[in-house]
């Protein structure tokens, strides 16, 4: 059923939050609200890890008013779940009673392993990576999942977390004491060293979770990053020690101007940081990859997974969000099918001629932008282009890097080259010359087969690409009266020479279908 809501409301141990989904027409999820407040449930726990009753009614307010808040959404079901904090409480039946006499809510104790399950399942069905270890630090407890080739490994859960370290090590001193720092940094250390999966793991290091999302935003700002957008974000070693090192150097009112920190993270943002750092030196990580999806993503992804025909699958993810974006911005089934085709058909004979060697991966991506292309003439056609090349390089697009999301934004919204070098401007040190031209070219094609189809009722029956003399010629067959795509494809021919290096002239044919039929 279509437009389906579903309320989740996350009781972690620093912070408690209320999410309402609404799921459309082809399985792809909206955030209609998110909301959160920082309850900071881990510091009422003693030191018997009871939770004290001032813990239990900030618990029992702030759900009282996020229930209230979820039943103006008219959602379908509402689900609470408790992670570490409640489930680290010596009293923690109590609680959950107490939640549901007061407001007829059932709150749902998840365990440590079924916590790392849903983050990592989120990070397995929404991002490219094959290989990793995710680590999802909450207030209390930081669960760490190694996968290979999408699969799970390991999995394993520490009973610490931000709070829980700020408390340990950083307690009545500064939030960048020297001595503190360098205490939490042996001890985080060495319980690292004990899984024998992690030391020299050599894969990414994959951050769920707010803390992870403040270190990344932090960065972004720092280096004038030219593309919005968290999920997929990766970092190197070097980047992440000095992002960690302007946290240490800041003042605590250095901290509540610094652009990507959030105000209530920053008594606890250098320990979460002590646990990325050690954490991706000790694996040996290659990098420090930002997923903007979690635990309550992963319960959501698991459940239209179970409901529907896997419209999350772990290995076609790109393929996937190609179709939801393909679908969102209303573009032409039979349009975006003939691009690919003509596409095919032009790579095919450049191919042929030794013109144009092109990579199983080029030839995804070209289908993928073939799919995609102009999909800004949804917003508005006059400057479609432009649109197509902002709402795809700067949407959180899943299963796509971000380089990749660039390299799809440029093909699908091709226009000229004049345009194609205004958009690589910000990102031109991320792209080598030799794959600049390739792009170009790709790029070339794409806007080619759309001309070979202007009109989208006169149908290309045969192609050929012959030398004449100096220069080539293109032969078409189309089943039709090609008038329009005669006059298209001679006013754009110049991209398709760009990638031939030589001039073109253009033969076409037309045929009727009764002729067609009769030379059958």
């Amino acid at each position: 059923m279509a437009n389906e809501r579903f309320g989740l409301i996350d009781v972690g141990s620093n912070t408690i939050r209320l999410v309402i989904f609404e799921m459309d027409d082809y399985q792809g999820v909206t955030e209609l609200q998110n909301i959160k407040t920082p309850a900071r449930l881990v510091q009422y726990l003693d030191d018997s890890k009871k939770m004290s009753d001032e813990g239990i009614d900030v618990l029992l307010a702030v759900l009282r008013s996020f229930t209230a808040i979820a039943e103006r959404y008219a959602i379908k079901d509402l689900k609470a779940i408790a992670t570490a904090a409640v489930r680290q409480s010596a009293n923690r039946d109590t609680i959950i009673q107490r939640v549901q006499e007061v407001l007829k809510l059932e709150l749902e104790l998840l365990a440590e392993e079924k916590e790392a399950y849903y983050g990592n399942y989120a990070v397995r069905h929404t991002m490219h990576l094959m290989d990793g270890i995710s680590i999802d630090i909450g207030g209390g407890s930081t669960e760490l999942t190694l996968f290979k080739d999408k699969e799970v490994k390991e999995v394993h859960s520490f009973p610490f977390g931000t709070v829980s370290l700020r408390r340990q090590f950083f307690s009545d001193k500064k939030h960048n004491d020297k001595k503190s720092i360098e205490k939490a940094t042996k001890w985080i250390r060495d319980q690292f060293k004990q899984l024998e999966w992690v030391p020299n793991a050599q894969v990414p290091l994959i951050g769920i979770g707010g803390s992870a999302r403040n270190y990344a935003e932090i960065n972004q700002r720092q280096t004038d990053y030219p593309i919005a957008g968290i999920h997929e974000y990766q970092m190197t070693p070097d980047e992440l020690e000095n992002t960690f090192d302007l946290l240490v150097d800041s003042s605590m009112d250095d901290l509540s101007d610094l652009d990507g920190l959030s105000g209530d993270r920053r008594d606890i943002i250098i320990p979460a940081g002590i646990v990325f750092k050690e954490l991706v030196d000790v694996m040996a990580a290659p990098s420090f990859a930002i997923s903007n999806r979690g635990l309550r993503e992963g319960i959501i992804l698991e459940r239209l997974n179970k409901e529907y025909r896997e419209p999350y699958d772990l290995y076609g993810v790109k393929r996937q969000t190609v179709q939801r974006l393909f679908k969102q911005y209303d573009i032409r089934p039979i349009s975006a099918h003939q691009r690919i085709m003509l596409a095919d058909q032009l790579i095919t004979l450049l191919k042929e001629k030794g013109i144009l060697k092109v990579s199983e991966e080029q030839l995804y991506l070209l289908h993928y932008g073939a799919t995609l292309y102009y999909l800004g003439s949804y917003i508005e056609d006059d400057s479609k282009s432009q649109h197509t090349f902002y709402i795809i390089s700067n949407t959180n697009l899943h299963g796509f890097s971000h380089k990749d999301r660039v390299r799809l934004a440029l093909l699908a919204s091709y226009k000229n080259r004049s345009l194609f070098k205004q958009y690589l401007k910000t990102v031109d040190d991320w792209f080598s010359d030799d794959e600049k031209e390739a792009l170009l070219h790709l790029g070339c094609i794409i806007k080619f087969a759309e001309a070979l189809n202007d009109s989208h009722v006169n149908f290309v029956q045969d192609m050929a690409l012959e030398e004449d003399g100096d220069d080539y010629r293109l032969d078409v067959t189309y089943m039709g009266d090609a008038i329009a795509e005669e006059y298209r494809l001679n006013k754009h021919k110049n991209h398709f020479e760009r990638v031939l290096g030589k001039p073109l002239t253009i033969s076409l044919k037309s045929v009727t279908e009764g002729s067609i039929k009769a030379e059958e």
